[in-house]
């Protein structure tokens, strides 16, 4: 095999390179690749780049299932915190609702009170002008009896001396 390939680089090449034990240059060149592959198998060194690449293999492993792992904490994590979030919308649409809800109750409540509160206060007008009507005609009375009771002295005094009073006196007891 050896003097195919120098046979070929004799060959190939325009040039004449010098041989040593009739093997050209490129001939040297492969041996000696075959003697640092011998070597290398002696050595193990396939074993050490198996054993490298296992490691390297076992880290990249380790990596995924740690991301792995990772990733399903996070989507958990989303999951508790979409799931709280529709519960922070839940309630805060109840709060909204019964904010709602109260003021409508309020608002209702303030508006019968006010009612209440205007149909006493009619109420008390109304109870003021009765009293006030009672008191003028109470006043009306008064001096309307004052004034017959003046005039009826007046009259009395003016119409009835005291021979009328003994005319008077002597019929109501004739009339008894």
């Amino acid at each position: 095999m050896l003097e195919v390939l120098a046979e070929a680089a004799q060959g190939a090449g325009e040039h004449d390179y010098p041989t040593a034990f009739g093997i050209a240059p490129h001939g040297w060149v492969a041996i000696a690749m075959l003697v640092v592959f011998a070597i290398a198998l002696r050595a193990g060194v396939p074993k050490i780049i198996a054993k490298i690449l296992d490691d390297r293999i076992a880290t990249i492993r380790k990596q995924l299932e740690d991301a792995a792992r990772l990733r399903t904490e996070a989507e958990a994590l989303r999951d508790e915190y979409a799931g709280k979030i529709a519960g922070a919308e839940k309630e805060a649409a109840e709060l909204v609702e019964n904010a709602r809800a109260e003021t409508k109750a309020i608002l209702e409540k303030a508006e019968a009170d006010s009612k209440a509160l205007v149909e006493r206060r009619k109420q008390m007008a109304e109870d003021k002008i009765a009293a006030a009507e009672r008191d003028a005609i109470e006043d009306v009375r008064n001096r309307a009896v004052t004034a017959a009771a003046s005039a009826s002295r007046t009259l009395i005094a003016d119409k009835h001396d005291a021979d009328a009073d003994g005319k008077l006196a002597d019929e109501v007891i004739s009339g008894i």
